[in-house]
């Protein structure tokens, strides 16, 4: 362990308090990046109308009448 005495201390706080101080910054930065770039993730320009996606995405699945035939081997 003699290799981590020669890095210095960066403040002269008791460890927890330095940890805590740490922590409450990366919380502050991570809040306001999730604020900048994920508070409202859609374009504007791509907006849909309302009903036409209640249409789509509540209405029945089409029933697929043409199913893949799966080749078989011969035995």
């Amino acid at each position: 362990m003699s290799f981590l005495r020669k890095f210095p201390r960066l403040t002269s706080l008791p460890l927890g308090v330095e940890i805590t101080i740490l922590l409450v910054l990366k919380i502050a930065l991570l809040t306001v990046l999730a604020k900048t770039f994920f508070a409202h993730p859609e374009a504007r320009h791509m907006r849909m109308p309302t009903a036409s996606v209640e249409q789509r995405m509540l209405a029945p699945a089409p029933k697929n009448t043409a199913t893949p035939q799966v080749p078989t081997s011969p035995e």
